[in-house]
This record gives structure tokens, sequence and C-alpha cells, in this order.
């Protein structure tokens, strides 16, 4: 007679019981006083705890299989579901999710319906078949609850958010431990096996689900994390995979065994042996075991890196500016992820060929004039592919790349790795990482960060690359616009020394025309002359030359200029000074003064106004000639390059308005098709200036 037959068995299910009875009736007693008494599922664990103790005292005294037994085993499932739905109440789900409620019921009667088992068992006492029968029943009923419990507590846990989920936690993983175990032994029971060592270790089940609730329900612990060991984590695993193994070997062996005869002996030969050879196939496989590592710890480990901390690094190294060029400071964000000493930026020229760009704390290298093969190049940048430069210097099959990979890398150990930066699937740029104090292989969070973090500083480097390109096209761009208004300027000499000379042939004898011919070569070539030291100023606001202007001067002048080529005359309403730039005055007023000349009949005069108010100085010049329509002088008076006029070069307008604006003033302009136009300056006058001037540092 076995140990078990003797007695054992019941020995071990009646301590281990009452034990469980024990550890369910004192934490009943210690959550009363003591726990969060807000939680929604805080009533109902007390309650189901009570009611698994009292299962416990009762299958400790009378068995699992006596009719008082089950009846308090449904008791306490019924609990434990009220419990679980109560735990949907933690983040407000048990009001959104209707179906919940229904499922709990159909849960809890099938559980129900285990309570009339045990009648019809002592009903027909006699009757072995209903016996088993029945026994069956109850099994298959309480799989059922087993697997509606756990769906719906799989919902519970990974629907939760992630505050909710730390509370959920321990409860869950009590629960889920009951209830997993209840379907192993039911499972079994239902099969046929024998369960009598299965019942009796279920109060150590009981014993681990009181723990964890009661941590869950511990303000000071619900939130407390478990975290095993890597070691522990694999060795589980390995017991994990061994044991499914076994338990896949075990049914086959079952299923040849009631082949019999010689078939059933030759299958399980052909299975060994076919087992064996997967075996000595795979197990010896890099590519397999890599995978397997990779999946385990990307699924049961916590992740190695914080990968906060590291993103504040990683901007505190890029956003520290003017200690170091962006370039080095992508180096160094990148080696900072691998604790790498130094690195290497390679960066494309204009001709796409890689050059180095930058050197970080690695000056003793020599990087040859093409570093990088433009094949290798093209595979990092379709497959962001980060090349662990070990595995290239092993030759391992899995690298089809190590032809590509120059000399210099594979000969100097210092060089790890390569890491691309890609844009837009564009390869920006390669970061060759040198190997850290402590060399290791690249794990598939070091490659999923690299890559993460290449792409942001790859957007980065692109982002310089586009301002610099910006900057360079503004700075074409103002160039093109000085050479403009040069054009602009030497085309209006022109046209005036022109008229000058057609004038010159009807009046040449004229004493006055003759003095106003050499007062106007006298300006031009002044304004020539002056015109290349003007180029440097154009564009730069004009403000360093403001001071006091004479606009009467200013305007008398003007007419002295033109009075040779046309009529031009000037009403003065009086002296006034304003605050002004006057070589960009005298220009932006010649530009309107011309512009109103070329509008205008040989005979029609051109007017200058001058008057001022209370604030500022007020030019105005008028013509009679064709006007300009609405939509014109609205959107393309002021455009460069957009003129109304034959040949013209829609400078003068514009170049006058920016002119004016340096200066503080602003124009304006009242124009009618066939009536003419009138543009109207205004300028700060030279005692208002200064005022607004002082009067900031008077207050």
């Amino acid at each position: 007679m076995s140990w078990a037959d003797a007695g054992g068995w019941q020995l071990v299910s009646f301590s281990l019981h009452l034990l469980a009875a024990l550890g369910c009736a004192g934490l009943t007693l210690i959550l009363a006083g003591q726990g969060e008494h807000g939680r929604p599922d805080r009533t109902g664990t007390l309650a189901a705890l009570a009611l698994t103790a009292v299962w416990a005292v009762v299958t400790a005294a009378l068995g699992q299989e006596s009719a008082l037994a089950v009846l308090s085993e449904s008791a306490r499932d019924i609990a434990w579901l009220h419990v679980l739905y109560r735990l949907f109440a933690i983040d407000g789900r048990h009001t959104s999710l209707r179906p919940i409620r229904p499922v709990i019921g159909a849960l809890a009667f099938v559980e129900g319906l285990q309570l009339i088992l045990p009648l019809i068992r002592a009903e027909f006492t006699a009757d072995p078949v209903v016996t088993g029968m029945t026994l069956e029943i109850q099994a298959v009923f309480n799989m059922l609850v087993a697997i509606g419990a756990l769906v719906l507590l799989h919902n519970l846990y990974v629907g939760a958010s992630k505050a909710a989920q730390q509370v959920l936690r321990w409860s869950a993983t009590g629960l889920a431990a009951l209830w997993i175990y209840d379907l192993n032994l039911y499972t079994v029971a239902y099969l046929g096996g024998g369960v009598t060592e299965l019942r009796a270790l279920h109060g150590v089940i009981v014993l681990g689900m009181i723990t964890a609730i009661g941590l869950g329900l511990s303000p000071a612990r619900a939130r407390s994390g478990f975290k095993p060991s890597r070691a522990v984590t694999f060795q589980s695993l390995s017991l994990l995979v061994i044991g499914a193994y076994l338990a896949i070997m075990l049914v086959v062996a079952q299923s040849i065994d009631a082949l019999g005869g010689d078939f059933g002996r030759l299958a399980q030969v052909g299975f060994v042996f076919f087992g064996s050879l997967a075996a000595l196939y795979w197990l010896p496989s890099k590519r397999l075991r890599d995978w397997v590592r990779v999946t385990a710890l990307k699924n049961l480990f916590q992740h190695r890196f914080d990968y906060r901390a590291e993103w504040l690094r990683f901007n505190q190294t890029i956003g520290r500016g003017g200690k170091a060029p962006l370039p080095e400071r992508v180096v160094q964000a990148l080696a900072d992820i691998t604790e790498s000493p130094s690195g290497l930026l390679l960066m494309p020229d204009e001709t796409g060929q890689f050059q180095l760009a930058a050197r970080w704390q690695w000056q003793g290298i020599d990087v040859p004039h093409q570093p990088i093969d433009p094949a290798l190049a093209t595979v990092m940048g379709r497959e962001s592919y980060i090349v662990e430069l070990d595995d290239v210097r092993a030759g391992d099959e899995r690298h089809g790349e190590c032809a590509m990979v120059g000399e210099w890398l594979r000969e100097d150990t210092r060089c790890w790795a390569l890491v691309p930066l890609l844009h837009f699937d564009r390869l920006t740029g390669v970061v060759v990482l040198a190997r850290p104090l402590e060399s290791r292989r690249l794990d598939w969070e070091d490659l999923d960060l690299l890559k993460v973090a290449g792409q942001q500083l790859a957007s980065y480097l692109a982002e310089q690359h586009n301002q610099q390109a910006l900057m360079e096209a503004a700075r074409f761009d103002e160039f093109n616009r000085r050479m403009a208004f040069v054009l602009h300027d030497i085309k209006n000499l022109a046209s005036q020394l022109s008229l000058l000379a057609r004038n010159a042939e009807k009046h040449a004898d004229n004493p006055a025309f003759r003095a106003d011919m050499l007062v106007t070569l006298r300006n031009s070539s002044d304004k020539l002359a002056a015109l290349l030291a003007r180029l440097g100023r154009y564009g730069a606001g004009g403000n360093d030359l403001r001071g006091p202007v004479a606009l009467h001067d200013l305007v008398e002048g003007l007419v002295r200029r033109f009075a040779a080529t046309h009529p031009v005359s000037a009403v003065v309403h009086g002296p006034a000074t304003a605050i002004a730039a006057s070589e960009g005055l005298d220009q932006a007023l010649s530009h309107l003064v011309q512009n109103a000349i070329d509008a205008s009949a040989p005979t029609a005069p051109v007017m200058i106004e001058l008057s001022n108010d209370a604030i500022n100085a007020v030019i105005q010049v008028i013509d009679s000639g064709e006007g300009m329509a609405e939509d014109f002088v609205r959107t393309g008076l002021f455009k460069p390059f957009v003129s109304s006029k034959n040949g013209g070069f829609g400078i003068g307008a514009y170049e006058a308005r920016e002119l004016i604006r340096a200066m503080g003033g602003s124009l304006d302009v009242d124009s009618r098709e066939g009536l003419g136009t009138r543009f109207l300056i205004r300028l700060p006058l030279a005692q208002a200036g200064l005022d607004a001037t002082l009067q900031p540092e008077a207050a």
C-alpha cells in the first residue's frame, strides 16, 4: 500500500486547508480594520475571504468531494465572481461595459447549478453510472466557470489604464492563480486522471491567492512591483517550455499507445527519432537562440534603459548650442546611449559621396577620402541597418554586407558600430561609434533606441541644412535685389541723359539751357559716382544715416535737376525739417518724380508739394498722366519686377517705399485712370522725432 493510499495525502490536504482557513480568517479580520475603505471591491473581498475560510474548514474536515464542501465551494466561487465584477468599478468600466453583468450572471448561474449535483448523487448512491456522470458534469461546470472568469479577468486588466493596472495587478494575480488551478484540476478530473494530489495542494494555491489579495488591498504595498531577475525568469521560462514539451509527449505517447502492436512501437521510435533530429538541428542555431532571447527580453523584463532619463539627456545634448557644432553634438547624443567614448559623423557631399563631417573626442583615427561604400550606404538607408563591426570581422553569415565595409573599419578594432541617420527614408549621415569600455553586443533595446534617436538626429541635421540653404538663398536674393536697384538707377540716369541729348539738339544755342544742362550732367556724374558706394547700403535699412534733412532744399534741388528734361514745379508751404536719410530720400523722390514724368505728356508739368502738420512732414508728387487701375495699385505697384510701362523694371516704386519705410515714414498712393497719380510721403518732423526719442528717458 502506497503512502497516499495510507492517508498521507489526506493529512497534507487537512493541514494545508486548515492553514488556508486560518489565513483567510486572519486576513479578513486584518482588512476589516485596515485597508483602503474607498475601494469598490473591499466589501465583496471581505465576504469572499470569509466564505473561502468556511470552504477550507469544511474541506479540511469532510474532504472536497463531500456535499457540504461542494456547496461551500460554489458559494466561494460566486463570491469571487462578485469581486471580479466590482474590480471593473475601480476605473468606472462596470457601467460602460454592459455585457459584463450578463456574463457574470451566467457564470454564477452555472456555478449555482452545481448545488443540485450533490443531491442527485445522494439520491442515486448505489448507481455508479449516475455518480460518474454527475462528477463529469460538475467538472465541466467548474471548467466553464474558470474559463469565463479568466476571460473576464484578462479583459479587466488589459483594458485598464496604466494607473488602474497598478491597483489591479495584485488582486488580478491572486484570482488568476485560483481559477487557473481550478481549470487544470477539473480538466484532469474530467479526463479521468487521479486528482488526489491536486486536491490536497489546493490549500497552497489559496494561501498564495490571499497573499496577493492582501497586498492588493494594502495601501502601502498595492503599488509595489514584482521584478524577477533575468536568471530566474529564464529558468522559469525553461521549466515552462520543458513542461509543455512533456505534456505534448504525454498526449502523443497515450495516442500511440492506443494504437497498440508493432505499429505503435514503430510510431514511438519514429517520434523519438524525428524529435531528436529537430532538436539537434534547431538548438545549435544561433538565430533561433537569439530570437528566443530577444522575445523573452521584450516580453518578460523591464526595459534596461530609463527612457525618460535618456530622452532628457538626449535633448540636453542637442539643445546645448554654442559650445559645440551640431554635427559633434549629434555624435555625442548617440554615443551617450551606448556609453561609447568617441565617434565620427560621415555625411554626403554635393556629389553624394560620404565624407568626414565631424569628430567627437576621436582625433587619432585616419579616415580615408571615401569612408563608406555607396552600396553599403544604400543598404543602410533602405533597411535602416545598423552594422555591428565585430560580426563583420567574424564573418557572420547573417551580414551579407561584410564585403562592403571598408578596410579601415575592419582593421581598427576601436570601431564598434555604424548607425544610419535616416530622414524620410533618405540616408543623411552615418555615425561611427567607438567601442565602449565594457565591450558587449548590441541587443534589441540598443538597436531600437539607436534607430529612433538616429531618425530624430537626422531631422535636426536636415533642418540645419535647409536653414543654411535658406540663408544662402537670402544672401543671393539680397544681392540680386541690390543689382536690380542699381540697374534701375542706371536706367533712370540713361533716360535723363538721352532726353537731355535730344533737347540739346533743339536748345543748344540757349545760354540758360546750357547752364541747366551742365547742372544736370554734373548731378548725373555725381550720382553715378555715388552709385557703387550706395550699393553696399541697399537693404541695410538706412537707419545709420538718419538725421535732420531740410526738405525744402531737397525739393528745390529735384526741381533744378529735372528742369532741363521736363517741366517740374514745386509748391512749398513752409520750410520743414524731417528725420530721414538724405541720400535715401533723394533716391526715393527721384524714382517717384521720374515715374511721374514717364506717365505724363511731354508738356504736362509734374508738381512737388511740401507741407507739414504737427507731427509729420508731407511730400506729394502729383502728375496728370495716364493714372493706374485700382487693382494694379493694390496688387502690382509695389511688387518687384511688375510694371505698367513697356520695358520697365518694376523696381522704382518698390525701392522708394522700402527706403521711406526704413526711415520710419510711409508712402501712400492715390491714382485714377485718365486723371493722374499722387504719391504721398509722410516723414517724422525733426522736433517731433526728437521729442519721441526723449520721451521714454523723461518718463
